[in-house]
C-alpha cells in the first residue's frame, strides 16, 4: 500500500504548464531557433510538424496514458501494467531507463542551470558592461576554470529545484509553473518587442520563416526527427510521472495538441527575441551555445539599456531551466518516496542530493577532471551521450510499442475517445510510423 492517496494536479491547465515548463527548456531559448535558421526556415518548420504530430505527440499520449493507468512512478508503473496484462516483467526496463535517465540529465543540467544563474547576477552588476569580445570570453573561461565558482551556482540551482520539488505537486509543482510559466512568457514578449524596434526585425522573421527548400537534406530532415522527440521531455521518465497525477476528465489529445503548440510558439518566439539583437549588433549565428554565454552578453555589454535586457533574457534562460529541473527531479522523487520509508521532503532531499553529487563530476570535466575517461569522453560529455543517444531513445520506443502492440487496442481508443477513422490512423501511427520515426532518430544519432 501506499503512503498517502497518490496526488493529482488541481486543475487542466495548470497541468498543461507544467508539462509545456518541462518541455520549454534551455534547447528552446537557442537550439530550435538556430536549427529552423540554419535549415530552410519555414520549411523546416513544416517538416518538424509532421515530426512532431507523427512522432513526438503520439508517444507524449503514449507515456501520459501509462502514468494514468499506473498512478505509480514510472518503474511501479510498468511493472504493475505488465503484470495486469500477462506480460514480461521486462517491460519495467522502460520505467527504470525512464527514472535512470532523468536522473543522469538533472545533475549536467544543474550545471548550466548554475551558469544561468551567474550571468543573470553579471547581468544586475553591470559586469558586462563595456567589454570587447576577449573580456566577454574570459568571464566565461574563468567560470569554467574555477571549480568552486561552478560549484557554488551548481548547487545553489539545486538548491531552488529540490524547494520546489520538496513541497509537492500542489503547493510545488503546480505553484512554480504558475508563476514562471507567465513570467517566462511575459519576458518573452517584452523582448520580442525590444526586436521590433532594432530595425532587424523583418530580418530575423525572415530568417526563421522563408521557406528554403534547397536547405532540407536527409540531415535536416532527421535534425527535425530529433528534436521533435527531445523537445517534448519524452524518454525520460517526466510524462509519465506527470500522467500518474492526472485524472479520468482529462483528454490527453486535445492537451497534448495544446503542450505541443505552445512549446513551439514558445520555441519560435525566443528566435524573434535573439535573433533581431544577433543582427543589429553583426554577431555570429553559428556559435551555437556559446551564442548565449559569449556573445550575447557582448551585445548587452555594449547597447544602451544592455543591463536591463540582460537581466530580462537570463531571467528567461533560468525560468526555463528551472522549470525543466523540477520536472527532471519529479520521477525520482516519486520513486524513491513510493519505494522507501521517506515522506516527500526525505525523498526529494535524497534524489536532489545524489543528483546534485553527481553534477560535481560533471562540472569538475570543465577543470580538474577535463582529460578524456571513458569512449574519449568526460563525465559531463559521457552523461550527455549516453542518456541523449541511448536511453531516451529506446524509452520512448517501450513506451510506444507496449501501448500500442501490449495493450488492450479497444480499452485504449476508448480511453482517447477515437473511434472509426481516427481510431485507424492512431494504430497506424503508434504501431509503424512512430516506432519507426524513433529507431530512425536511434540510429542516426549513432
Amino acid at each position: 500500500m501506499s503512503k498517502q492517496l497518490h496526488a493529482h494536479w488541481s486543475s487542466r491547465l495548470t497541468f498543461v504548464l507544467a508539462a509545456t515548463g518541462s518541455a520549454v527548456g534551455l534547447g528552446n531559448i537557442w537550439k530550435f531557433p538556430y536549427m529552423v535558421g540554419e535549415s530552410g526556415g519555414a520549411a523546416f518548420v513544416l517538416v518538424y510538424l509532421v515530426c512532431i504530430a507523427l512522432i513526438g505527440l503520439p508517444i507524449l499520449v503514449a507515456e501520459w496514458l501509462l502514468g494514468r493507468r499506473g498512478q505509480k512512478n514510472p518503474i511501479n508503473t510498468m511493472s504493475e501494467l505488465a503484470r495486469h496484462n500477462g506480460l514480461s516483467r521486462g517491460w519495467t526496463l522502460v520505467g527504470i531507463s525512464g527514472v535512470l535517465g532523468a536522473f543522469l540529465i538533472l545533475s549536467f543540467y544543474s550545471v548550466i542551470g548554475g551558469w544561468s544563474l551567474s550571468y543573470t547576477l553579471g547581468a544586475v552588476t553591470g559586469e558586462f558592461s563595456g567589454l570587447d569580445a576577449d573580456g566577454v570570453g574570459g568571464l566565461f573561461n574563468g567560470m569554467l576554470a574555477s571549480p568552486g565558482v561552478l560549484l557554488g551556482w551548481h548547487s545553489l540551482f539545486m538548491i531552488l529545484t529540490i524547494g520546489i520539488v520538496a513541497r509537492g505537486v500542489t503547493s510545488g509543482l503546480e505553484g512554480a509553473v504558475r508563476t514562471l510559466m507567465p513570467a517566462l512568457a511575459v519576458l518573452l514578449v517584452i523582448l520580442i518587442g525590444y526586436g521590433m524596434t532594432t530595425g532587424h526585425f523583418g530580418e530575423a522573421m525572415n530568417y526563421l520563416f522563408n521557406p528554403e527548400w534547397s536547405k532540407l537534406t536527409g540531415t535536416t530532415v532527421l535534425a527535425a526527427l530529433g528534436h521533435a522527440f527531445f523537445t517534448l521531455s519524452l524518454g525520460m521518465g517526466i510524462m509519465m510521472a506527470y500522467g500518474s497525477y492526472l485524472g479520468e476528465e482529462v483528454n490527453l489529445l486535445k492537451t497534448a495538441r495544446t503542450v505541443v503548440i505552445m512549446d513551439t510558439v514558445i520555441a519560435l518566439g525566443a528566435g524573434l527575441a535573439i535573433f533581431p539583437i544577433v543582427f543589429a549588433n553583426g554577431l555570429d549565428l553559428a556559435s551555437g551555445p556559446g551564442l548565449i554565454f559569449v556573445t550575447l552578453p557582448l551585445a548587452f555589454g555594449n547597447m544602451d539599456g544592455g543591463v536591463i535586457l540582460g537581466l530580462m533574457f537570463f531571467l528567461l534562460l533560468t525560468f526555463a531551466a528551472l522549470t525543466s529541473a523540477i520536472s527532471l527531479l519529479e520521477p525520482v522523487v516519486e520513486f524513491v518516496e513510493e519505494r522507501t520509508p521517506l515522506a516527500r521532503v526525505g525523498a526529494t532531499l535524497v534524489a536532489g542530493a545524489g543528483a546534485w553529487a553527481l553534477g560535481i563530476a560533471a562540472l569538475l570535466s570543465f577543470n580538474v577532471w577535463s582529460e578524456p575517461l571513458v569512449f574519449g569522453l568526460d563525465v559531463f560529455n559521457l552523461l550527455d551521450t549516453l542518456t541523449s543517444k541511448f536511453m531516451l531513445p529506446l524509452t520512448g520506443l517501450g513506451a510506444i510499442l507496449f501501448t500500442a502492440w501490449r495493450l488492450d487496442r479497444r480499452s485504449v481508443q476508448s480511453e482517447l475517445g477515437l473511434s472509426g477513422g481516427s481510431a485507424t490512423l492512431w494504430q497506424l501511427v503508434t504501431r509503424f510510423v512512430a516506432p519507426l520515426g524513433v529507431i530512425v532518430v536511434f540510429v542516426g544519432s549513432l
